[in-house]
């Protein structure tokens, strides 16, 4: 996790890379620590502000313990809920202030699409607040679920916001500006450490970091437009998170229709 309080203001960022300008980005990252948040709270691995009679999800398809049919369905776990009063910003579509993302706490070599290779099986809500008035008490658990300390049983963490502006990697940056890019990132953070772009953490928001993949475009199946970095998951020590290999969820959707246009879902 990049020390955040290393990070030079916005401005100062701009002011020796005036360059940048056309490619920030909105972001909030969210600092996790372990503590018993409620339904009505943002968290990692909390429980969910769910209706009473609205179905919970659960994962049917094939994990590394059975293929499909092999094993009953198993129910999904709680991975983030963030409220908009917390992260106010442009990711949110109209009408909504609650996100909502699930996981499967089984690993899939083979995800169905949206999913990539790696990726744990996601499911996305969006709702409204005040619509939750009878509340799901006891969520059905999981049949099944891998041992704790393999990355997908989160522990239940408050979050903290943290609003920024955040810009690319130099891998998707022009030529010419990276030279002055690499010179700031050496002259600050944590003994070099980058804390200018792609800033790590969960995250609403901003670029997504690369490092199993060089980057790539996620286009829309339903429009062809090019996806954004809607949310990142972070691996995380306090939050009991692994993903992939000490990395990333990111869910991609559509600037276009956040929640009509679906996802995608990748690990990096």
């Amino acid at each position: 996790m990049q020390n955040h309080a290393d990070r030079p203001s916005t401005e100062d960022i701009l002011a020796a890379v005036p360059g940048l300008a056309p490619y920030a980005r909105p972001a909030t990252v969210f600092l996790p620590e372990k503590g018993e948040p409620g339904v009505r709270e943002s968290s990692v691995g909390g429980p969910l502000l769910w209706p009473a009679d609205e179905p919970w999800p659960c994962c049917s398809y094939g994990d590394e313990q059975g293929g499909p049919g092999e094993l009953d369905a198993s129910a999904m776990v709680p991975a983030v809920q963030v409220f908009k009063e917390d992260a106010p910003g442009p990711w949110w579509p109209d009408g909504v202030d609650v996100f909502q993302l699930l996981w499967c706490p089984n690993a899939h070599l083979d995800p169905p699409p949206p999913h990539e290779d790696a990726s744990p099986v996601v499911e996305v809500r969006w709702r409204r607040a005040a619509d939750a008035v009878d509340v799901l008490v006891e969520p059905p658990a999981p049949v099944r679920q891998e041992d704790e300390d393999y990355g997908f049983s989160p522990r239940a963490c408050t979050l903290t916001p943290v609003p920024l502006v955040d810009f690319p990697s130099t891998y998707e940056l022009p030529d010419a500006l990276v030279p002055a890019v690499e010179a700031l990132v050496a002259r600050t953070g944590d003994e070099g450490s980058d804390v200018v772009t792609r800033v790590a953490g969960f995250k609403f928001g901003g670029w997504p970091s690369w490092g199993i993949t060089d980057p790539y475009e996620c286009r829309c199946d339903t429009c062809g437009s090019v996806m954004r970095l809607l949310f990142t998951v972070a691996s995380h020590d306090v939050a009991r998170i692994t993903v992939g290999r000490w990395g990333d969820l990111r869910v991609f959707a559509c600037p276009e229709d956040v929640m009509g246009h679906g996802y995608w879902f990748d690990v990096q």
